[in-house]
């Protein structure tokens, strides 16, 4: 598949699991984790989309775009889809979220979307045992043979992506409502260190992960291997 690889980054949540501030603009080596995707997404697509929470100003440049996000995600994708030329072939998915992707893992997603995939997501195994709880016990042990953790940033196929929020659909992951409409969805390898960020112990972790591996100025450069 050939054409222009643009990005959407989600931030518009009201990060209710991370406490009073919104996470998305938290620093990490001084740098804001929206400010580190927004950084990635511009190196590795020909343009990005930025969704802020409404009346939220953004006062960096990289961005070809400042929408407002909605009550969910879904709603906040489809106003991103809206800014995002109709001429743009794939469409890669990225949050603040996950401020530690990396250039190698946008190129992964997106390449498998130009390989043929109608999208694609990076997936690492579950390490530990998953179970089922109810009023604080448990009830099941889930087999986690075929079970993995799905990270961000993700690829699409524009008009694929397009087409399954047509119709508005109830707010579901994107791969997922891929998969319910008969689309195909491939994993590639994703990264340990990509951590989530969703509470304040998450945020130091990525602090210390940052620091142990010396990056203090945002993500390394990407290098195109054509050049």
């Amino acid at each position: 598949m050939h054409g222009s690889v643009w990005a959407i980054v989600l931030a518009a949540g009201a990060s209710r699991r991370f406490g009073e501030r919104s996470k998305q603009f938290e620093r990490l080596a001084g740098v804001p984790m929206v400010a580190r995707t927004v950084t990635i997404t511009r190196r590795t697509c020909d343009g990005v989309v930025l969704v802020l929470p409404p009346g939220q100003a953004w006062t960096g440049d990289q961005v070809d775009a400042v929408v407002e996000g909605g009550d969910h995600q879904s709603e906040s994708l489809r106003a991103g889809l809206a800014a995002v030329p109709l001429d743009a072939a794939i469409i890669a998915v990225a949050d603040p979220a996950h401020p530690l992707a990396t250039d190698a893992l946008v190129d992964a997603v997106v390449g498998a979307v130009r390989d043929g995939a109608d999208g694609a997501v990076p997936v690492i195994p579950i390490a530990e045992v998953v179970q089922r709880v109810r009023d604080g016990r448990v009830v099941e042990t889930l087999p986690k043979d075929d079970l993995v953790l799905t990270q961000t940033p993700q690829a699409f196929r524009a008009d694929v992506l397009r087409a399954v929020h047509a119709d508005r659909p109830r707010p579901v992951e994107n791969s997922g409502l891929l998969v319910e409409r008969g689309h195909r969805v491939v994993t590639v390898s994703g990264d340990v260190g990509n951590v989530h960020v969703t509470t304040p112990q998450d945020l130091a972790i990525a602090k210390h992960l940052i620091f142990s591996r010396g990056d203090r100025c945002g993500p390394q450069p990407h290098h195109d291997p054509d050049e």
